[in-house]
């Protein structure tokens, strides 16, 4: 995890590494936190909140939709979403700030309701859907905007967890691949959605010089025309 929030701090500028918000790190370290808490309070006091999550096509499995991102069944589970949980959603915050509260909160809510309509009919728990829409949005975000910083982005979040795309099919018995699908899915539609919110790339438009005035519109030497008060200056100084 540390070596992921370092490459991704050393493609800050100077001046963003100095001024950095605490805030970009407060939702995901709150988000991590709570799901720990949440975890302990199943195991401390035996309960069990996977029958919270989201069961597919029913009303009352409906309700999974805005809880099954905070209920994990076992420690592996919930420690295997947490980091890139913690990396991704920093990434998020910093780098896409004008639009990261909608991805997260509208994301979270598609995410969960596109699992409750495609998925087989079982318990889908686990913030892996979260961990995919922001994969997915961050990763094809970057390539849409093609700004370079962005681009780099992409390239570190697929060499961290590239792997995690084949996990939106169905090859590992037992894991929500419906859940990982729907937030890949998800992310890669608000990508296309905010292309043009937060950094984007600028086109850069050159300006006109002293020289670039000798010539038209189409190419042809055309040089400056002497105006009147030039004239009058002129004749000014012959009559003298």
């Amino acid at each position: 995890m540390f070596g992921s929030i370092f490459a991704i701090f050393m493609m800050m500028n100077d001046d963003d590494q100095l001024k950095i918000s605490k805030l970009i790190f407060i939702i995901p370290i709150v988000y991590v936190i709570s799901i720990w808490f949440i975890y302990w309070v199943e195991i401390t006091f035996s309960f069990n909140f996977n029958k919270f999550g989201v069961f597919p096509r029913t009303l009352f499995g409906f309700r999974g939709v805005f809880l099954m991102h905070f209920i994990h069944s076992d420690t592996g589970h919930l420690f295997n979403n947490s980091i890139p949980l913690f990396v991704l959603l920093s990434s998020l915050f910093y780098f896409y700030k004008d639009v990261a509260y909608k991805v997260l909160l509208f994301g979270g809510f598609f995410t969960g309701l596109l699992t409750w309509v495609i998925a087989r009919e079982s318990y889908h728990i686990g913030a892996s859907g979260i961990v995919y829409l922001l994969f997915s949005f961050v990763f094809f975000s970057g390539i849409i905007k093609k700004h370079f910083r962005l681009v780099a982005l992409s390239l570190i979040i697929i060499f961290l967890y590239g792997s995690m795309i084949w996990y939106v099919l169905p090859i590992k018995e037992g894991m929500s691949w419906e859940g990982h699908l729907s937030g890949f899915l998800t992310g890669f539609i608000f990508a296309i959605i905010y292309r043009n919110k937060g950094i984007i790339k600028k086109e850069h438009h050159f300006s006109n010089t002293d020289f670039d005035l000798l010539f038209d519109d189409h190419g042809n030497f055309s040089p400056p025309k002497i105006t009147e008060e030039i004239n009058e200056k002129i004749d000014n100084k012959e009559s003298e």
